[in-house]
C-alpha cells in the first residue's frame, strides 16, 4: 500500500500545486493573483485580494505539504477547505458532472485528501520521519470536520467583511 499512497499523494498534492500556481503566479495558463481577486469580488467573499492570496497559497503550499507527507491532517484540512469552497460557490448550481461545470472533480479531490490524512502519509514521506506513517481515523475526520468549518468561517467572514453600499458611495 505503500506506493499507491505515494502515488495518490504526489498526484493529488501535485494538481494542487499546479493549480496554486495558476492563482498565486498565473503559470499554466491561470489567471494569477489579480484574476483571482476578480473572481472572489464577484463571488462575494471579501476582502477579494486577500482571499486571493489565501486560496492561491493554501492550494501551492498545501498541495507540496501533501505531496511531500507533512503535516498531512493539517495539509488535507486546508485543501478540503478550497475544494469546500469552490463547491458551495461555483460549481454546486451546475450538478454533480465536471463536464458540465459540475463538482466531481473537487469531491474527488477532497476525498483523497481525506483519505490521506486518514491513512497517514506512508512511510516515504516527512511525517514517516517524525513517527507518524499513519494517523488514523481521527485525523481524517479533523481534516473533513476543519475543511468545512474552514470554508464556511472564510464565506460568514466575508458577508461581514463586504463593504457597504452606503459607504462606499459616501467616500
Amino acid at each position: 500500500m505503500a506506493l499507491g499512497t505515494l502515488l495518490l499523494r504526489l498526484t493529488v498534492g501535485g494538481l494542487f500545486v499546479g493549480h496554486g500556481l495558476q492563482k498565486l503566479t498565473g503559470a499554466f495558463d491561470g489567471p494569477g493573483l489579480g484574476g483571482v481577486e476578480g473572481m472572489m469580488q464577484s463571488l462575494d467573499i471579501h476582502p477579494p485580494r486577500q482571499n486571493a492570496v489565501a486560496v492561491a497559497a493554501t492550494e501551492t503550499f498545501g498541495g507540496a505539504a501533501l505531496a511531500l507527507g507533512a503535516a498531512t491532517p493539517v495539509a488535507a484540512a486546508g485543501l478540503i477547505a478550497t475544494m469546500v469552497t469552490a463547491v458551495r460557490k461555483v460549481h454546486l448550481q451546475n450538478g454533480l458532472w465536471n463536464s458540465k461545470g459540475g463538482w466531481e472533480f473537487n469531491a474527488v479531490l477532497a476525498a483523497a485528501a481525506v483519505a490521506v490524512a486518514s491513512d497517514g502519509p506512508g512511510v516515504v514521506s516527512l511525517d514517516a520521519l517524525f513517527g507518524k506513517a499513519r494517523w488514523g481515523i481521527g485525523a481524517g475526520i479533523f481534516a473533513l470536520a476543519g475543511g468545512i468549518a474552514g470554508s464556511f468561517a472564510v464565506t460568514e467572514y466575508a458577508k461581514r467583511a463586504k463593504p457597504d453600499a452606503e459607504d462606499a458611495s459616501a467616500s
